[in-house]
Order: structure tokens, then sequence, then C-alpha cells
């Protein structure tokens, strides 16, 4: 029993010597304001964080999807002759949102080129009727060669009316039944070729061949 008590009397002041040790030892660090100071020190601010945040998407123009109807390809072809301007005069001349030649206008009843490029509502009967001219001369080409494929694209009824914007029917007829190889580019390098593909397609079934195809425009007089 003695010897028990010693044994725990050595034990208590052991640990009672250890207490007072460690109290008396300086701190892992120094707590004075000066310790964590930066002064001379060569500091880093560029941090890498993964960012998570999705990328802002680019807006969108608006457009209406017309899909592949007769307006579509009327706008579309409007689009790529001027940008849709209905007062465009180009280098060569050529008038309108549709580039029209003066020639060509005459041959639809079309004099005054003034009033031309300041009325819209010509400009789309002028549209038609061009249209529909052609698809009366081109009328036979239109019934044999529709589906077949010339110089890698397929031939439709829309690339054909298309292309005879861009040269005229003549310049179609001689690029169809030479199977491309008589073709055709205007001044600024557009084919025959790109027109039948870009434009073909739409739905120009309701355009009606007519020979005779003329403008009727009253001018409003109290203009």
């Amino acid at each position: 029993m003695k010897k028990n008590k010693i044994q725990f009397l050595v034990l208590t002041l052991s640990i009672v010597a250890l207490v007072f040790v460690s109290m008396r030892e300086e701190p892992q660090f120094n707590s004075e304001v000066s310790y964590f100071s930066t002064k001379d020190m060569v500091l880093d601010y560029n941090l890498c964080l993964e960012d998570n945040t999705p990328p802002k998407k680019k807006a969108k123009a608006f457009t209406p999807n017309l899909g592949q109807s007769l307006n579509a390809f009327k706008e579309v072809l409007g689009f790529k002759e001027s940008q849709n301007d209905y007062s465009k005069v180009n280098t060569l001349g050529y008038l309108g949102k549709y580039q029209f030649g003066r020639t060509t206008l005459e041959m639809i009843g079309i004099y005054d080129t003034n009033l031309f490029l300041n009325t819209p509502e010509l400009q789309e009967k002028a549209f038609f009727a061009n249209t529909e001219r052609n698809k009366w001369i081109l009328r036979k080409d239109i019934k044999r060669f529709v589906g077949k494929r010339i110089n890698g694209v397929v031939v439709t009824e829309s690339g054909i009316l298309a292309a005879a914007h861009l040269s005229g029917a003549g310049g179609v007829k001689k690029y169809l039944r030479s199977y491309g190889a008589e073709g055709f580019s205007d001044a600024f390098g557009t084919s025959i070729k790109y027109y039948m593909k870009r434009f073909a397609g739409f739905d120009t079934s309701s355009i009606v061949a007519n020979r005779t195809a003329k403008v009727t425009f009253e001018v409003d007089s109290d203009l």
C-alpha cells in the first residue's frame, strides 16, 4: 500500500512539472502585429479559380421562320441581291431590292426608275412579273431537268427561277442544255451553279407561267 502511494505521488509531481514547463515555453508563433507584416515579401495576387459560370451567348438577330415557302424564296433572294434594301443602286446601275436592270424593267412595263426605287410595292410586283415570265420561257426546261444532277447540284424549279433572275432565262437554258458546260457568272463572280444550289427546294409552284407578264401600278394622285 505504501509503495502504491509513493508511485501515485511521483506520477502527480511529474504531471505538475510537465504542465509548468509547457506554460513557460515560447508559443509557436509571435503574437505581435509585426509577425503578420508583408513588408519585403513578394506577393502573387494571380489566383487560379475554377469558373463554372456558363459563357454568355451572342445575341442572334431575330428572323421569322418562313421555311421553304414562296415568301421565303422571295425574301432570301432579295437579301442575297441587296440585303433587302429597296433603295439600293449598285456600281453597275442595278436597282432596288432585287437588283433589276433597266432593260428587264422595261420588258415588264416599268420605265420610271425613280418611281421604282421609291415604291416598294412596285418592286414586289416587278419580282413576280419577271419570275412569271421566266417560268414561261423555261417551262420545258423545268419539266425536263428538275430532279437531275448537274455539276453536283440537284436541279429544282426554284433553283432554275433564281438562276434566271441572275443571268436571264437564256443563260439558264444554255447551262441546263449543255449540262453545265456553258456557265455564267455575273460581274461579282456569282455563278448559275451557286444560285441553283443556294435557292434549291423552295416552293415556287404557285408562280404561274405567263409569257406576257407585265406590271400594272397606279400612282396615287394625292401624293
